[in-house]
């Protein structure tokens, strides 16, 4: 018997703000949240000059420096995250249910902290050790974000830290999805987080897949777009409190939405080429882990990184599963690729705009690719869809593919 898995809070951290309320008014002003990093000149050595920061962002006078010792700039962005879906969730002060041992958590990033990391290569090159701390390991594993979470909230359940580039989000909610809907768990804390690193920009940087229109960070990334010229790295954290149904209702918790529908599977072909036929099995997976027919989608939310091979194979994907041209937008345009966070940030705004009926057009989209296939590319303005179900897709390097499914409440 498998159980019903709904989202009792939601919360996270952008690069246009931290609250629906404020990214949504941003959004509809046709902000987004992309910059160029004057700061980068003359000292990296990267063609992009371009990111989606987190500004003005600490969490000091919110919890001790003791709390925070553990945590690089990633594990904070993900408490932050957490601790406002926790609140949200009536849960931020529920001893019992927090370290009760049948709540856990499923979280993700494609990377630590990297800044510990300078400490262990001077290691390396000059044998000196003083740069590195009883806290350096901690901040840049790569489960970082699910062991502080953890531990300061004394939670005792499952740990499922998910490190899969850019599925990092998606996975955790995907697997924390699984946990409650098999048994194993009653709550999971799930999401994803990534801190904004140089080092990031420079993996894509090197493959020539980053964007370049240094001079004009309002017009880029321009996913699905003829004229898109690379991916934008942003950064950000996302939180869903998930929650087996009679559980929430046994406690008086308000319902956001429902998962009702997850898919992984792995391409097996190139570590950085997508395979167009491995993307659409997933998302058939997804379907009929749902029990749901291609009908019956009325909008994705497609991972859209505005590279030229991916979003090819990304739509192609999307067309043979659906057959018809679905509505279809992405939020890189808006964040830029926020990596390891990107599934999870989108899952919780993906859950904002149904409970609102109106989704917002993917940024910078002017004259959709012909060479991508078929699809309804919302742009220009948001669109009213009182959408029911909603698929939301993300794939990472590795050829990792995943497909949600979230259900309106």
């Amino acid at each position: 018997m498998t159980r019903r898995v709904v989202v009792t809070g939601m919360a996270g951290i952008t690069a246009l703000g931290n609250d629906w309320q404020t990214i949504s008014s941003r959004m509809n002003a046709g902000e987004t949240g992309i910059k160029r990093m004057d700061e980068w000149d003359g000292k990296y050595d990267l063609r992009t000059r371009l990111a989606g920061p987190v500004e003005d962002f600490s969490l000091k006078g919110k919890f001790n420096r003791k709390q925070l010792r553990s945590m690089g700039r990633v594990a904070q962005m993900s408490v932050a995250a957490t601790d406002r879906a926790l609140e949200m969730a009536g849960l931020r002060d529920e001893k019992s249910i927090l370290q009760g041992g049948r709540l856990g958590i499923a979280y993700g990033s494609s990377f630590g902290s990297t800044p510990p990391v300078l400490g262990f290569t001077r290691l390396m090159e000059t044998g000196d050790s003083n740069a590195i701390t009883a806290t350096s390991y901690i901040q840049m594993m790569s489960h970082t974000s699910a062991v502080n979470i953890g531990v300061l909230y004394g939670i005792c359940g499952r740990i499922i830290p998910t490190s899969t580039a850019c599925t990092s989000g998606s996975m955790g909610i995907g697997y924390a999805y699984e946990a409650i809907k098999y048994g194993m768990q009653d709550v999971m804390i799930a999401g994803g987080a990534e801190e904004l690193c140089p080092t990031m920009v420079a993996v894509f940087d090197t493959l020539f897949a980053t964007s370049d229109n240094n001079d004009h960070p309002e017009i880029t990334p321009r996913p699905y777009d003829q004229n898109r010229d690379g991916l934008v790295i942003g950064e950000g954290a996302g939180t869903l409190i998930l929650e087996e149904y009679e559980h929430a209702v046994a406690r008086g918790a308000t319902i956001f939405g429902e998962i009702v529908g997850f898919a992984s599977n792995s391409d097996g072909a190139h570590i950085t080429q997508p395979q167009a036929d491995k993307m659409e099995i997933a998302l058939r997976k997804s379907l009929e882990d749902a029990g749901l027919s291609p009908a019956d989608i009325d909008i994705v939310n497609g991972h859209g990184t505005a590279t030229d091979h991916g979003d090819l194979a990304e739509s192609k994907a999307t067309r043979a599963v659906f057959e018809r041209a679905v509505p279809i937008h992405t939020l890189k345009g808006h964040f830029g690729h926020t990596l390891g966070a990107c599934g999870a940030i989108e899952a919780w705004l993906g859950l904002e705009m149904m409970r609102e009926g109106t989704f917002v057009p993917t940024a910078n989209l002017v004259t959709p690719d012909p060479d991508c296939a078929e699809l309804d590319y919302i742009r220009d303005k948001p669109r009213a869809i009182a959408a029911e179900y909603l698929m939301s897709n993300n794939f990472a390097f590795g050829g990792i593919n995943t497909s949600l499914i979230l259900a309106r409440a």
